[in-house]
């Protein structure tokens, strides 16, 4: 399996489907990495830049654009029960959006909130922190919800080529000291730049660790 996980992401990979509800996730089968964070942290961006596919997630200048879960897997699998993906990335709609209509931020929220709370197969969520603005409410609440469903999760900065280099070790430190005590964090703090490649082997890295 060790030669399997080390190709995943020199495949292409696809989206097979967006979920606007629970009803419509796919089978629980292999591990699951979900990216969450506020709109316009740089998700589809970062997703992109790992799989090595510009215009696979959709990113747009418009936050709040992702509204559903939208599941990508390498690209050559059936999906039948002898011929699954070794892992699934989901990307989460965005939260913290205030401009969209109310009933569609609700329905957003209820299902994130739904699917951390009750996907078995959901290995890790990487919470995405903007690095121009480090930690904010809404990320802290959703980090508690992490910790009160005891769903794993990892903090990933994101844009720090927007950053100084002087900044971000401050930043890095501000961090740590905002989730030593959550329970469900996982500590090491992963720093990247979509725009300049940066820190993307470690994310994949991380990524890798759940295939079995």
């Amino acid at each position: 399996m060790a030669e399997e996980t080390s190709l995943i992401f020199k495949r292409p990979w696809v989206f097979i489907r967006g979920v606007p509800a629970m009803k419509f996730l796919p089978p629980e089968g292999p591990p699951e990495v979900a990216f969450a964070g506020r709109s316009n942290v740089g998700k589809s961006s970062l997703i992109n830049a790992l799989l090595g596919q510009k215009g696979l997630a959709r990113t747009s200048n418009t936050p709040g654009r992702t509204q559903e879960l939208n599941y990508f897997v390498p690209d050559g699998y059936a999906g039948g029960a002898d011929d699954l993906p070794p892992v699934a990335l989901v990307d989460m709609p965005g939260y913290g959006y205030a401009k969209a209509p109310k009933e569609h931020v609700d329905a957003w929220t209820r299902l994130v909130f739904d699917y951390l709370r009750g996907r078995a197969s959901l290995k890790r969520v990487f919470v995405l922190i903007d690095s121009r603005h480090g930690i904010k409410k809404n990320d802290a609440d959703v980090m508690a919800l992490l910790d009160k469903a005891a769903v794993s999760y990892q903090i990933v900065l994101t844009k720090t080529d927007k950053i100084s280099a002087l900044a971000l070790p401050k930043l890095m430190a501000a961090t740590q000291e905002a989730i030593r005590k959550r329970p469900a964090a996982y500590p090491e703090i992963l720093s990247t730049s979509s725009e300049k490649g940066v820190g993307l082997a470690e994310v994949q890295a991380a990524i890798e660790s759940f295939v079995d």
